[in-house]
């Protein structure tokens, strides 16, 4: 390949954007032929919707159909999708990286001057074209650069439609999250090893992220490897589903709030447990009990032809003829693929009241009821179970397999 010219020239321009195609491209996490799948499926609802450009911004949507997961920091980073192309646009600070981890090709902006970036995307899309992109993800201030650059005829909001498709599963998606909650119990069972009265809970959360990363090189030696993490909480600190580590000591007798989440090639997925530190009080323990059986019998209602506020009031009359109810602080589940703690999130495939939306197979789902009792009422605490299940053709499949309850985690 030729080097780009990013040098000065004799007339002193300096290029806006080049192709920097360095290296071959690295294996991906998925066949060539998977993104070609999505990007049909892609271009069945820009042709549904009219849309001629489809112009991605979100980490989420990136990678779903091009396998780059970008680091944004600071900069924009984007997906163009015709009917023909399929284009990523990314910052020179990368330089090859890339193009070697996308599905298609790429473009790289240079920042000799400000907005090169649409300039790019502009190659791409051409002007006076119809315009999809993600309302929920684009600011203000892009959405009006959008319309400067490409002077759309129309603009066309397909992020819901993106999200529909991203929620149906593939068998290829299914094997990777199957094996992604492998590495979770990986990270849950090196954390129950850590965990002994005294220990910090950056030293337990440390223990069961190193397991995991580990264990994630060893299945993909030819992934990058970032974002993984565990969320260990003590005593007070777990009464919050998402509360930091800290370095609180763990007491005798605390409960404990098990939580881990390996990231591979931007997939999630959640293990979280309820633990408690040597001993659990009687009070406690019949919390818990409640809370696993809202467990199992919230996972026996994930099945074909359910809602997902079918499922949610159902598990809310069973938390109330026990009294329990008002403890209850969110949701009790949600749809797994491309998404993080900071990006991403299917929400048309979440256990809440509001979304009517119904299982089908092929949709990979959470469980995970939460109970949050006050400091200074008897049980005191959150207490948390979490599986990940595949909804089939007769049922689901729950493909975690780290125990719950009170035989295998009462620990230290």
């Amino acid at each position: 390949m030729t080097a780009p010219q990013i040098q000065t020239d004799l007339t002193g321009a300096r290029p806006e954007f080049y192709r920097f195609h360095n290296g071959e491209k690295a294996p991906l996490p998925f066949a060539a032929s998977e993104y070609d799948q999505r990007l049909a499926g892609l271009r069945r609802i820009m042709a549904d919707t009219g849309v001629t450009a489809a112009v991605f911004t979100s980490m989420h949507n990136i990678a779903y159909y091009s396998g780059f997961l970008y680091c944004a920091f600071g900069r924009p980073y984007g997906l163009v999708v015709t009917a023909t192309d399929s284009v990523t646009i990314s910052a020179g600070i990368d330089a090859g990286q890339p193009w070697r981890r996308c599905h298609g090709d790429n473009i790289t902006y240079t920042d000799w001057q400000r907005d090169n970036y649409w300039r790019a995307i502009g190659s791409v899309t051409g002007t006076g074209g119809v315009i999809g992109f993600e309302s929920d993800h684009m600011t203000l201030q892009q959405r009006d650069k959008l319309d400067h650059f490409l002077a759309p005829a129309k603009v066309i909001d397909i992020a819901p439609h993106t999200m529909r498709q991203r929620m149906e599963k593939s068998p290829a998606e299914i094997a990777l999250i199957r094996q992604c909650t492998a590495i979770a119990d990986v990270g849950g069972h090196a954390i129950r090893g850590a965990v002994r009265i005294g220990t910090r809970e950056i030293d337990v959360a440390m223990a069961g992220r190193d397991a995991m990363e580990l264990e994630i090189a060893r299945r993909f030696p030819d992934a990058e490897y970032r974002d993984s993490w565990v969320w260990f909480q003590s005593g007070l600190n777990t009464d919050g589903a998402h509360n930091p580590v800290t370095a609180r000591a763990i007491q005798r007798g605390d409960i404990l709030s098990l939580n881990t989440f390996p990231m591979v090639s931007a997939y999630y997925v959640a293990l979280e447990r309820t633990m408690f530190a040597a001993e659990v009080d009687a009070a406690s323990l019949a919390i818990w009990q409640a809370n696993i059986a809202a467990h199992e019998y919230g996972m026996s209602l994930l099945q074909p032809g359910i809602s997902c506020a079918e499922v949610t009031h159902k598990i809310n009359a069973f938390l109330a003829e026990r009294d329990l109810l008002q403890y209850r602080t969110f949701g009790y589940g949600h749809s797994f693929g491309i998404l993080s703690h900071y990006y991403g999130r299917e929400a048309g495939l979440e256990l809440r009241e509001d979304i009517d939306t119904v299982l089908k197979p092929g949709m990979v789902i959470s469980m995970e009821p939460m109970l949050t009792i006050p400091q200074g009422q008897p049980g005191a605490g959150g207490y948390r179970e979490h599986d990940v299940l595949v909804i089939t053709e007769n049922g689901n499949e729950n493909i975690t397999g780290y125990p719950y309850g009170p035989d295998f985690n009462v620990v230290g």
